[in-house]
């Protein structure tokens, strides 16, 4: 697996993204699902550049407490940065696997779009429980990438192209294990929902539109391993770009939204 490097020019560009419209409103479906109230203790797991954890921190109050965690230092900075006005919020260093946090400390927990990088799920869902009060409440919500949908002139190149995506993640096809794997940690599964991120023609300023250059950045260092030399990943890309200006360009995939509790 090849993941990721989540340094600075990283950051910007998942910021970007989780600016589009189709992800605002699918973080105002989390935080419906998560119904966080006054004086909560919340958790979010992987806060990447905290625009989440600061919706989560106002609606909780001065007398509430939002702690985010991350491993990549420049998310760190990035959520610190934007949460550094509100007392009530924290920002850290913290592994999902191992979380350095006490029992029962908190009413709710979040992670959106990160267990599907973490090797060990058994071990960071018995870990959410531990750190969860009695009743407490989660949303965890990520991608099974199976479910996408990207229109090709050239279907078996981007199989190709989304094999060598997959490899980015330790498990791209969590969401159907994940019900399961929540029982198994001692949770009840109280809701599951679709979040679709769904383009059906071209729109710059969308999740489409950050992941297709996304995945061009990470296809250009990892391609070589799954067949797709420069000049077929050109082509890849030659020919989204001749979709697009023919208004021929097609993209959706489905986020798994679990509500579950402690």
């Amino acid at each position: 697996m090849s993941q990721l490097n989540f340094d600075a020019a990283a950051a910007r560009a998942i910021e970007a993204i989780y600016l589009t419209p189709d992800v605002v409103a699918q973080r105002a479906r989390v935080i419906d699902l998560l119904a966080p109230a006054a004086g909560e203790r919340l958790l979010d797991v992987g806060v990447g550049p905290g625009l989440l954890a600061l919706d989560l921190a106002r609606l909780v109050g001065e007398s509430g407490r939002v702690v985010g965690l991350d491993l990549a230092p420049a998310m760190v900075a990035a959520a610190s940065a934007r949460l550094a006005d509100l007392p009530q919020a924290e920002v850290r260093i913290g592994d999902a696997a191992a979380l350095d946090l006490p029992e029962c400390a908190f009413d709710a927990a979040v992670s959106t779009q990160v267990y599907e990088y973490v090797a060990d799920m058994p071990r960071a869902l018995s870990e959410l429980h531990r750190v969860l009060r009695p009743g407490g409440r989660t949303v965890i919500l990520d991608t099974d990438w199976r479910s996408i949908v990207w229109h090709s002139s050239d279907p078996a190149r981007m199989e190709r192209v989304l094999a060598c995506w997959d490899d980015h993640l330790a498990d791209p096809h969590l969401p159907a294990k994940l019900g399961p794997m929540l029982r198994q940690a001692g949770f009840e599964v109280r809701r599951v929902e679709i979040v679709p991120m769904f383009s059906p023609r071209w729109q710059p300023v969308s999740y489409a539109g950050g992941m297709i250059r996304s995945i061009r950045g990470f296809v250009r260092n990892n391609g070589h391993r799954f067949g797709l030399e420069p000049e077929e990943q050109e082509a890849w890309w030659s020919d989204q770009e001749a979709l697009i200006a023919a208004d021929e360009f097609f993209f959706s995939v489905n986020r798994y939204a679990f509500l579950a509790t402690r």
